[in-house]
């Protein structure tokens, strides 16, 4: 695993969306969304995806984000 290109988002939460609005916890932004001046991409989505750069969730409520590396190519 290349943990050097791996990022620790902390603030996530169970629907693992770093884009929430209006929480009552620090949460970081999607590193995709802001290249791209968005709020599209999600983390995963219950029953529909995963992004291409999640690389999974880390005690305490921290998503593991490859982005700009796609997931497959450091894990």
């Amino acid at each position: 695993m290349d943990y050097e290109k791996i990022k620790e988002l902390s603030g996530a939460n169970m629907d693992i969306d770093l884009v929430s609005d209006n929480v009552d916890w620090d949460q970081c932004a999607c590193p995709w969304n802001l290249a791209e001046n968005t709020k599209e991409h999600k983390c995963a989505v219950k029953d529909t995806s995963i992004c291409k750069y999640f690389c999974g969730i880390k005690y305490l409520d921290s998503v593991l984000c490859s982005y700009p590396h796609k997931n497959n190519d450091v894990l």
